[in-house]
């Protein structure tokens, strides 16, 4: 196993380029970062220097003679639309998965010592928050060792970091993503009992330290510390951060162009634009004080539902754990911190006037009135009583539910996460939350929309792919930094679970 922490860092070289238009070479920054360098990165920045002197430098011959591309890749299967779709989702299994020996040496990859599975298209690396959705499809193909694989990775991330990164890559370090590792290891537990719980306990203790981390900081004056937030009545709730004040390595360019517009500083826009990306909606107007503009971001203000109802999860496992062992204070401990999140979850964002539930900005102190589907994680995670789930209900019946799905904001702002746009784990978030709440004829309603607008993409292009587009669902989705990717592992393990449900 390498030493991943030394891996080479690019970002210093891509700033070397920023000047002789390296986008005009790649689609995006990622795909130079995910490059492997061939020799040592100090002797190519030498070589650069010297090279980039000389008349007729050729920017293109210089990556091909010191860098090859990853060597993994998706975009060459071809799909045969004649099988019907569940077939075709079964044989990609092993088209997204990823053995050890697979893995490259000497790039930005951190290596990982199980098997996992990629998204495909252009994200060639596991995604911590999109593997959940992904088992779900394993999970019903049976493929139980491969969850199992998954979830050491975690785990020999957790231990060896101190947290699941963004994704396995060194420039993903610095931000985690929602935290559904306590979601993947319940699935894990439903297949194999409670000892589950028990072996990853000590993981599931290391990622709740690391996003409470600082809250010994807290006081009247310092109201929050990097992702715990004080609240105003003194409950605590978490936030999206990000270690790093600077221009994400992987969108380099792209972060530069919105710092030089915006009116806040740079460093804060960076971080601001990092935390978004910790959230998983990159991008989305829900993280914009006028709900159009990247320039106007300041996602590290915002209480995020979904994050919290998520760390209460995290909390009511870590409770379940130590009662089986019997350690009734670590137990109540992890009790109490349950019950004190769920209500300020209702306290801070539930709107009793409109009936849905609504992000916190804790700077204004007020909700930010961005209308997403972050607000059915409070069904899904059964925090809601039956008056709320209902009012939460008609908002998403009258304004999220379109002909092909549901629309992930009310808002079209041109990113691809809001309107027009669908995604695979919050149609399955929205369905199961309705369900536990008896509301089957709106959730079924969701299910087989999504799954006739997966169908017919499928039929037309031969590809599952990242997002759709579900008001219009025989146009592609759009929107974002890169062009929509097929693949795709979360759209995949939806699909199929809806298949068998």
């Amino acid at each position: 196993m390498s030493n991943f922490t030394n891996s080479p860092d690019k970002q210093t070289f891509t700033q070397l380029f920023i000047d002789v238009q390296l986008s005009d070479i790649f689609p995006d920054s990622k795909t130079f970062n995910d490059f492997i360098p061939k020799y040592d990165e100090a002797l190519i920045t030498e070589k650069y220097n010297q090279a980039r002197q000389v008349a007729g430098f050729d920017l293109s011959r210089f990556i091909e003679e010191n860098y090859q591309a990853n060597s993994q890749s998706t975009n060459e299967y071809k799909s045969d639309t004649s099988k019907p779709i569940a077939q075709h989702l079964e044989d990609l299994w092993p088209i997204l998965t990823r053995e050890p020996e697979q893995q490259e040496e000497n790039g930005s990859l951190i290596r990982l010592p199980s098997r996992y599975v990629v998204p495909g298209g252009r994200f060639q690396e596991i995604y911590y928050w999109d593997s959940y959705f992904t088992m779900l499809g394993l999970q019903v193909h049976g493929k139980i060792d491969l969850i199992e694989n998954i979830i050491d990775n975690f785990a020999f991330l957790i231990d060896t970091l101190g947290y699941i990164p963004n994704g396995n890559r060194t420039y993903f370090l610095g931000r985690s993503q929602p935290p559904f590792f306590a979601m993947m290891v319940e699935l894990l537990r439903q297949e194999k009992g409670d000892e589950v719980l028990l072996k990853y306990l000590p993981a599931l203790e290391k990622e709740y330290d690391f996003w409470m981390k600082g809250k010994e900081l807290l006081s009247s004056t310092n109201q929050a510390e990097r992702r715990v937030v004080k609240m105003p009545n003194g409950s605590l709730l978490n936030r999206y951060w990000d270690a790093n004040e600077t221009p994400r390595p992987e969108a380099y360019k792209e972060d530069l162009e919105i710092a030089e517009h915006a009116t806040e500083s740079a460093e804060k826009i960076y971080r601001h634009i990092r935390a978004a990306a910790e959230s998983g909606w990159d991008f989305s107007s829900r993280w914009f004080k006028d709900g159009q503009n990247m320039t106007t971001i300041h996602t590290t203000d915002i209480i995020p539902v979904d994050l919290n109802c998520l760390m209460l999860n995290l909390e009511k496992t870590l409770f379940r754990a130590f009662l089986l062992l019997e350690d009734n204070y670590s137990a109540k401990k992890f009790y109490n911190a349950a019950k004190n999140r769920e209500k300020a979850i209702k306290k801070y964002c539930y709107s009793v006037e409109i009936g849905f539930y609504f992000d916190y900005d804790f700077i204004e102190q007020k909700p930010t009135k961005s209308y997403s589907l972050a607000a059915v994680f409070p069904l899904f995670f059964e925090i809601a009583n039956k008056f709320q789930a209902s009012n939460v209900a008609k908002i998403l019946k009258d304004n999220f539910l379109k002909e092909g799905g549901l629309i992930t904001t009310t808002h079209t702002s041109g990113q691809q996460w809001d309107a027009p746009n669908g995604w695979a784990p919050l149609q399955y978030i929205a369905y199961e939350g309705l369900k536990r709440y008896g509301i089957d004829n709106l959730a079924e309603k969701i299910k087989t929309r999504w799954m006739k607008t997966n169908e017919t993409v499928y039929q037309k292009t031969g590809k599952m792919t990242e997002k759709y587009n579900v008001e219009t669902p025989n146009i592609n989705a759009s929107g974002g930094e890169y062009p929509n990717q097929d693949g795709f592992g979360w759209t995949n393990g939806v699909m199929i679970k809806f298949l068998n449900s």
